[in-house]
């Protein structure tokens, strides 16, 4: 049986605010490494605007944050998953079996574990 290496982690479960899905985001990531995940899919919605909500942007800029240095490799959202997609499927092969789902889905950010 194959080992799954992409965890998919739900911030908008509960309807949470800003804070408690950083938590969530933070902990998530945190654990999916520790268990040996090479990669994320961060499920943020993208606002009732359609551009893009207050936990997607909270989210972009957590990822941004030193903090999260030693798990972040890097970090691309749905929308702009053509510019990165060779790079992240290189790191993980099985990201293509979820390629339909994020290209050009506003709604999720893809992370790559550092190893």
């Amino acid at each position: 049986m194959k080992r799954v290496k992409v965890k998919e982690i739900n911030l908008e479960k509960g309807s949470p605010q800003v804070p408690e899905a950083l938590r969530n985001m933070v902990n998530g990531m945190t654990t999916a490494k520790m268990e040996g995940y090479k990669a994320c899919i961060l499920i943020h919605g993208y606002g009732s605007t359609g551009e893009g909500g207050a936990i997607k942007e909270a989210v972009i800029r957590k990822l941004q944050d030193q903090s999260l240095r030693g798990i972040v490799l890097d970090y691309v959202s749905g929308e702009n998953w053509g510019d990165k997609k060779e790079k992240f499927l290189n790191h993980t092969n099985q990201l293509k079996d979820f390629q339909r789902y994020i290209h050009e889905n506003k709604g999720v950010t893809v992370v790559l574990f550092r190893a």
